[in-house]
C-alpha cells in the first residue's frame, strides 16, 4: 500500500525521527504506485504555489517553508523553523523510486535551515532515507 503524507513540524520530511508521525496532518493511500504518484504530483505543485522555500530528494520527499515561520523551542533555547513535509511512501517507508527531476531539481533551499540539536544527538541526526 502507498501513502501520499503531508505534515507539517520541525523536521524535514526525510529525517524519520522516532515519533515523526505525530507530525502527520493528512494521509492518503493508494493501491497503485501511480494514483500515489499523480496524487503527489498534485499536492507538490499546490504547496510550492504556498511556500517560498523548497527543497527536494529525488525519492518522492520535499519540504517546502516560508521565512519567520518558526516555534520556539525551550529545549534548544532558540526558534525552530517549521516545515510543510511532503511524502510519498509504500508501507510507511520511503520509497526508491525517483521523482521526476522537475520536483527535486526546482529546490529552492536558501533561508533558515535548522532542527533541534537535542533531537540530533537523541536519534544521532541521522536519516532513513
Amino acid at each position: 500500500m502507498y501513502q501520499v503524507i503531508v505534515m507539517y513540524g520541525d523536521n524535514e520530511p526525510w529525517w524519520f525521527f522516532e515519533d515523526w508521525q505525530a507530525d502527520i496532518e493528512e494521509a492518503v493511500a493508494f493501491q497503485s504506485l501511480e494514483s500515489a504518484q499523480a496524487f503527489y504530483k498534485e499536492q507538490w505543485i499546490k504547496l510550492k504555489s504556498q511556500y517560498t522555500y523548497i527543497n527536494a530528494k529525488s525519492n518522492f520527499l520535499s519540504a517546502f517553508w516560508n521565512e519567520g515561520d518558526e516555534r520556539w523551542c525551550e529545549e534548544c533555547d532558540d526558534d525552530l523553523q517549521q516545515y510543510k513535509g511532503l511524502a510519498l511512501l509504500k508501507d510507511n517507508q520511503p520509497i526508491l523510486v525517483e521523482s521526476g527531476k522537475e520536483f527535486y531539481e526546482a529546490t529552492n533551499s536558501s533561508g533558515k535551515t535548522k532542527c533541534c540539536q537535542g533531537l540530533e544527538q537523541s536519534f544521532g541526526g541521522t536519516a532513513k532515507a
